[in-house]
């Protein structure tokens, strides 16, 4: 099928240090330019982010320090990648909500004026959420083929959770997948500690994911000034960090954990 384009449309996506939009910065950029006669260009350039990527992120992207040391930096290729997408329209996948914004930073930081006032973003993430939803009630339909009666009520949502659980056991239980490495292995088991693993999206201290486990299982802090730093090394070297928390608007059970991790430091 070809798109029907008034002007150019820049599929694009990042490879990063971090989440980020602030602090963390781009180490990878595809374009891939499709247009007006649907005639594509695609063109992908490694950058130094000239800062450290940490090693859990380069495990996810399989981007390392050492790739990217001798590739130019943001500000170097900055004019050139405006210049390819000109006065595109933008389009990626989770892209409203991340690529752009972070992109645009990139460019600000550059002092390249990228302005997306006449510019029109699709979310291809977004399309798929709004076609195929992933709310409960789709889910039941889904794995149970059962229409969710008294959604919103307590026990009916409960009682579907359950009946969901327990179809995708049966689903996947033989259901091969590839992890980072390509080797085949089988994610769904029948065994909470592996399903908890498995839908665990961050390894979290507290439950808020102010306060989560780095790749060495040492707590570190999720936000702010002192992000990715533990937490252990931010109370010896700034002790009024933690009055801060603790007088501030953070969650009980976080409180409880930095409290925990403080009082270990005595011992």
């Amino acid at each position: 099928m070809n798109l029907n384009l008034n002007r150019p449309i820049v599929f694009f996506d990042l490879e990063t240090t971090g989440l980020s939009i602030g602090s963390d910065r781009i180490v990878e950029v595809c374009l891939l330019k499709v247009n007006t006669d649907n005639k594509t260009e695609t063109k992908t350039w490694r950058i130094n982010p000239q800062i450290p990527i940490p090693v859990f992120v380069s495990k996810i992207h399989g981007i390392y320090d050492k790739d990217v040391a001798q590739c130019p930096t943001f500000k170097e290729l900055a004019s050139q990648l405006s210049a390819f997408i000109g006065n595109a329209d933008l389009a990626g996948f989770n892209s409203n909500k991340f690529d752009v914004p972070f992109l645009v930073e990139e460019f600000l930081r550059a002092d390249v004026d990228f302005d997306l006032k006449n510019r029109k973003l699709v979310d291809v993430q977004n399309i798929f959420h709004f076609m195929e939803p992933r709310n409960l009630k789709a889910a039941y339909k889904f794995y149970c083929d059962k229409d969710l009666i008294n959604a919103h009520s307590a026990e009916a949502d409960t009682v579907a959770t359950y009946e969901i659980f327990l179809a995708q056991l049966t689903r996947y239980e033989n259901t091969e997948i590839k992890d980072e490495k390509g080797n085949l292995y089988k994610p769904v088991k029948n065994d909470i500690t592996s399903l908890s693993t498995l839908t665990a999206k961050t390894k979290n201290a507290d439950l808020a994911g102010r306060i989560v486990f780095n790749e060495n299982n040492i707590e570190v802090f999720s936000f702010g000034k002192h992000k990715d730093k533990p937490v252990t090394e931010v109370f010896e070297k700034e002790p009024s960090y933690y009055n801060w928390m603790m007088q501030g608007d953070f969650p009980l059970y976080t409180k409880r954990v930095i409290t925990q991790i403080r009082l270990s430091m005595k011992k």
